[in-house]
């Protein structure tokens, strides 16, 4: 009989411990929605992590290649200010070079053709002069302009601060009518700076009258005279005129 109550008491201790548990289970509340939502938060949380760090990666690439950009301008800057520099250090240089050229080549010309005024001897024999009281410069711009508004072309020009030679290309006049003789004519003009602005003027002429056919006549010494005077009297007038004083 003893042993009949014993048992029944554990089976009503082990009873009593099962209603226990199955109480205590059935009170614990169902979290398992908010844990799947806190996952899904979870993981947009890390893709919006690894999203913010491609960007900030991304931001220094770009970053980087701006501040490149700005050193090749930097760069290409002054690339472009130096060779604006160099250009004008060789353009001044060049500038420079040509005028020394230019002066030399006028110190050369004036040298050769006061070499060539020493050396040539004109042969004035015949020629009429004159002294004209006007310098040198005056008297040969007058010279050349008196020959070319008469149509002579000059053949040879030498000038020199004292002296001044022109030979004229010989002109031929044709003859009103075949009936009437031409002539043909060339000058061999000298002028020699002489103290106090006073120069001396050599006309020499090569005058020839031409008849029909070509044909050469004589000509006396006094038509020849009559040339040369003539040429200076231009130039005396030429002299007087108002622009020339």
């Amino acid at each position: 009989m003893p042993q009949q109550i014993m048992k029944v008491g554990y089976a009503a201790a082990w009873l009593a411990i099962i209603v226990l548990f199955f109480s205590t289970s059935s009170c614990k509340p169902d979290d398992s929605p908010f844990k799947a939502e806190n996952e899904t938060l979870k993981r947009q949380v890390t893709k919006q992590e690894s999203l913010l760090s491609s960007l900030q990666d991304g931001n220094k690439v770009m970053q980087q290649q701006i501040d490149l950009l700005n050193q090749e301008l930097r760069d290409a800057k002054k690339s472009t200010e130096a060779a604006k520099v160099e250009t004008q250090h060789l353009t001044n240089q060049l500038e420079t070079q040509l005028a020394q050229t230019k002066r030399m080549s006028a110190e050369m010309h004036r040298t050769a053709a006061a070499r060539a005024a020493q050396n040539l001897k004109v042969d004035e024999k015949g020629a009429q002069f004159d002294t004209l009281p006007r310098p040198l410069d005056t008297v040969t711009k007058v010279v050349e302009e008196s020959l070319a508004r008469n149509g002579y072309q000059l053949k040879v020009s030498i000038k020199t601060d004292q002296k001044a030679v022109y030979v004229t290309e010989r002109k031929v006049s044709n003859p009103a009518s075949l009936e009437v003789a031409g002539f043909r004519n060339q000058y061999l003009i000298s002028l020699q700076a002489l103290p106090a602005n006073v120069t001396k003027l050599s006309v020499k002429a090569e005058f020839e009258k031409v008849a029909q056919g070509g044909r050469i006549l004589s000509v006396s010494p006094e038509e020849t005279a009559e040339i040369e005077r003539r040429l200076i009297g231009e130039i005396g007038k030429a002299l007087e005129a108002p622009s020339k004083t």
